[in-house]
């Protein structure tokens, strides 16, 4: 049983004519060796999977063959030839930077340098992800790298160019890879396929294509593992199976529904995708590219940018223009948006099922905003309203004494709604005699008639103050010192019951009473101020409620007390501190005399 080895290695490309997708750079380099006009470092830059290491690998072979063909290939026949694709050629040497990185790995390879080749012209040494190189490696490097000797060859292949410093840069000829088109890896894949007597339709390698985002490796090594699953029978079905990917079909149908406004064929067919494990934002992201390659087809000259299957280009095509680019535009926002808030949003199916309902209704939305062809944004305009008056209903109590006053309000009520009647009468006919022109008998109509309607007004407005006074039989009491500190002291007992921390706060301030309805309560700093501020609504309504007053107004304000404030200690120097202990002490002074002590003040 022979050992078996992936298609990545085994048909890895030997010449450069082999190489896919890659033609700008093999053609370069093909030249350069025909021409003798080989650069001394090469930098391979770009995406991985692209051959940027296999290009290496067959340059380093093509320039130490001893008889390269008319095209500037290896002839695979030679003794340098056959030792390299046996991997034992003495002139090639392959270095991971990955793991060895340090500046003692660069110092080895430098020190290899320094051998002439045995056999052949050149000595390639090729430093693979070269961008994990440590900074005083690359330092390390620089010298050798500028100035090598005329046998040797540097070729730097990496992902990343911008890790790489400038001065590396500088020194080398960069080559950039792009990313090998689906065209291409569908090709090849086909060619490897009829190789090893692979059955696989166009569509399902088209499907692997698009998976591999046009790596190339990718691509070789999802088609051995369907090959191993489906037993070499690829069909279009079984690759969306075994890769996980969300066929074309189901957008169709989600499309239809939205076109259709059927919300509920929506959610069912969201509620099938959900179930084979299909996460929410990949089905927003899916439809969002549908929707773009239905947007794509609505112009002849873009068309070629739809990546679809083959199959299903017609289909997009015919689609598309039954919609109009307003939809599709609008869809496209709804959708980004709802893929943007995906990862914020808690509960994720009911996140994707909000941005189908959206969708569903998106055509309903953009008919209704529309008049005649021409989006307008449609303004309310207030109406004018017509003076409107309603009876005043009364109220039945049962108690006998709300019920009497309930009838003198309602008496008052219909007397100030008769009056405004009457004024409005009036006020219409004087304003038809102003019109007729009648105003010979009055000697200034305009400010006899304001006069009447402010006199009427002020009759309602006392008979209205007069019944109120009178129907509510309720007086308010006028503030006096003794009865509020009374009050005061039974809200602080309550607080004090409650073990509330502004009771000293309370204990501390005082009240001042300002005229028969409001007062001030005086603290002493502004945190008192605070906690007595916190109690204001609750302390409104138990005063109000014990003082019998319902217009009781109260101002919190601070007063410093000047006999309250600490003593701030003044520090003393060094000769009042004598003085003072002399004071006390007078032997201290005597003794300073007696001794002849000198004090450093």
């Amino acid at each position: 049983m022979d050992k078996f080895i992936v298609s990545a290695r085994k048909y890895r490309p030997q010449t450069f004519d082999t190489v896919v997708g890659q033609a700008h750079i093999t053609t370069t380099l093909k030249n350069a060796i025909r021409n003798n006009q080989l650069a001394h470092a090469f930098l391979f830059c770009g995406p991985r999977g692209v051959g940027k290491t296999t290009c290496a690998r067959i340059l380093a072979k093509t320039i130490n063959c001893e008889h390269l063909t008319k095209d500037g290939e290896a002839c695979n026949e030679c003794n340098s030839c056959k030792a390299f694709n046996e991997g034992t050629s003495l002139n090639y040497f392959e270095l991971d930077a990955a793991s060895n990185n340090s500046v003692d790995d660069i110092r080895e390879l430098v020190n290899q340098v320094r051998f002439v080749p045995q056999s052949g012209r050149y000595k390639v040494y090729v430093i693979d992800e070269v961008h994990m190189l440590s900074s005083s490696a690359f330092n390390a490097f620089l010298k050798t790298l500028e100035e090598p000797p005329s046998y040797a060859i540097f070729i730097l292949a990496t992902t990343e160019k911008h890790k790489i410093l400038p001065t590396i840069l500088s020194r080398c000829q960069i080559f950039d890879f792009k990313r090998i088109s689906i065209n291409d890896t569908v090709e090849h894949l086909q060619e490897i396929c009829d190789k090893e007597d692979i059955k696989a339709d166009k569509a399902s390698l088209h499907v692997i294509a698009q998976k591999s985002e046009g790596c190339m490796r990718d691509a070789l090594s999802i088609l051995d593992k369907i090959v191993s699953f489906t037993n070499g029978q690829l069909t279009y079905s079984n690759t969306l199976e075994h890769l996980n990917i969300l066929d074309d079909d189901y957008y169709f149908r989600l499309l239809d529904c939205m076109l259709q406004q059927d919300l509920s064929g929506a959610m069912l067919l969201y509620d099938e995708i959900d179930h084979k494990g299909f996460e929410g934002d990949l089905v927003l992201n899916g439809f969002s590219e549908f929707i773009r390659n239905l947007l794509v087809c609505k112009d002849e000259k873009v068309v070629t940018l739809l990546d679809v299957v083959e199959s299903f280009r017609n289909k997009y095509i015919e689609k598309a223009k039954k919609i109009s680019p307003s939809v599709l535009v609008s869809a496209l926002n709804i959708l980004n948006e709802a893929e943007i808030s995906y990862k914020a949003a808690r509960n994720k199916r009911l996140h994707t099922e909000l941005a189908l309902i959206k969708l569903c209704y998106l055509q309903q939305a953009i008919e209704l905003a529309s008049d005649g062809g021409s989006i307008t944004k449609k303004k309310i305009v207030d109406a004018p309203v017509a003076f409107r008056t309603a009876m005043i209903k009364p109220l039945k109590v049962a108690a006998k004494s709300e019920t009497e006053k309930n009838k003198n309000l309602i008496s008052g009520a219909k007397l100030i709604i008769k009056e405004h009647s009457e004024i409005k009468q009036k006020t219409e006919r004087s304003l038809v005699t102003e019109d007729a022109g009648s105003y010979s008998h009055q000697a200034d109509p305009g400010k006899s008639l304001s006069a009447k309607r402010i006199t009427t007004l002020e009759n309602i407005r006392k008979q209205y103050r007069n019944n109120s006074s009178e129907t509510n039989g309720k007086t308010n009491h006028a503030l006096q010192q003794d009865t509020l500190q009374i009050a005061w002291l039974g809200y602080i007992n309550l607080l004090r019951a409650e073990k509330n921390p502004a009771v000293p706060s309370f204990e501390r301030s005082v009240l001042r009473i300002k005229d028969e309805n409001s007062f001030e309560v005086v603290s002493t700093n502004t945190l008192e101020q605070k906690f007595i501020e916190y109690e204001r609504n609750r302390l409104f309504s138990y005063l109000c409620k014990e003082l019998h007053n319902d217009r009781l107004q109260y101002k919190i304000i601070v007063e410093e007390n000047p006999e309250n404030q600490e003593k701030q200690e003044v520090s003393l120097t060094a000769s009042q501190q004598f003085q003072k202990m002399a004071g006390q002490f007078p032997f201290i002074k005597e003794l300073k005399e007696r001794l002849g002590l000198q004090l450093d003040y």
